[in-house]
């Protein structure tokens, strides 16, 4: 397999699965958002990829331990037009992620912008990194 067919596959949409027993609403596809996390001495920083999702088509839970994002896409084909041929899936995202302990569930902000999700979810004081000032004696 040459290398420029291994980073097409790395790039391609990830459909999600629909869990044993269960149905969609929705009548779509369902994928799983690409997403960074970056780590700061305060806060971890999630990034998630969500093309065509506005600020008004995220909806963000915290239930227990599992923080769970989804995006939904308004999308619509011109008047009097059908959909030939498509290269981009069309569909909502989902994903879940289990929180820690250590992440400050009361104090975690999320923003929308250009089809990024931006979560900031801080640490809870307890686990921070602190400074211990050392005295002479």
């Amino acid at each position: 397999m040459s290398e420029h067919t291994t980073v097409e596959m790395e790039l391609e949409k990830q459909e999600m699965e629909t869990p044993e027993g269960m149905e969609r609403i929705r009548n779509r596809r369902v994928y799983v958002p690409r997403v960074d996390i970056y780590e700061s001495g305060d806060s971890v920083i999630l990034l998630a990829d969500m093309p065509g999702v506005g600020s008004d088509g995220v909806d963000i839970t915290l239930e227990k331990n599992e923080l769970t994002i989804k995006g939904y896409i308004q999308y619509n084909l011109p008047e009097d037009h059908d959909l030939a041929y498509a290269e981009y899936g069309i569909g909502d995202y989902e994903r879940s992620f289990v929180l820690s302990e250590e992440v400050d569930r009361d104090r975690i902000e999320a923003t929308m912008k250009h089809g990024v999700l931006r979560l900031v979810l801080p640490k809870a004081e307890s686990v921070r990194l602190r400074k211990i000032a050392v005295k002479s004696a």
